[in-house]
């Protein structure tokens, strides 16, 4: 496995409609598609049409990950950074071959399976393979901004 892209970034918040709307405004961002996850939160679009930026409560996502058994990272804002790739099955056992602890997670509404793993500086890194491509529905070329 070799990281395809970087696919977003998630910033935790203790005001996630303040953070949806501030990042709107200063980057023109759009609010978008977001699948059923266990924690409020906001997923914004750039231009491109790719979900980017995503907006989780601090709170209850800690709670979540903490579940899941994931490590809370602290008071930092950034959780991580997130790639896709391809072969989940192939990338899970070149990370845990490497001595790698890893959590698996999948959200199969998007046809995603998910693999979580610390870097040595503490920073999350979340490794998306999706079975298909997440397709957002189409914003009206005018939209809402939030």
């Amino acid at each position: 496995m070799s990281a395809q892209a970087l696919d977003h970034v998630l910033v935790l918040s203790d005001d996630i409609d303040a953070s949806r709307d501030f990042y709107c405004r200063a980057l023109g961002m759009r609010v978008g598609e977001r699948p059923p996850l266990p924690f409020p939160g906001h997923w914004l679009y750039d231009a491109g049409g790719r979900p980017c930026l995503h907006i989780a409560d601090r709170a209850i996502y800690n709670d979540h990950a903490r579940s899941v058994g994931m490590l809370v990272s602290g008071e930092g804002s950034v959780d991580h950074f997130a790639f896709t790739a391809g072969g989940f099955e192939e990338t899970a056992s070149r990370l845990e071959r490497a001595g790698i602890p890893v959590v698996r997670n999948e959200v199969p509404e998007a046809g995603l399976h998910q693999l979580y793993f610390d870097g040595p500086e503490g920073v999350r890194v979340e490794v998306n393979v999706f079975d298909r491509p997440f397709t957002a529905p189409s914003a009206p070329a005018e939209g809402p901004r939030a």
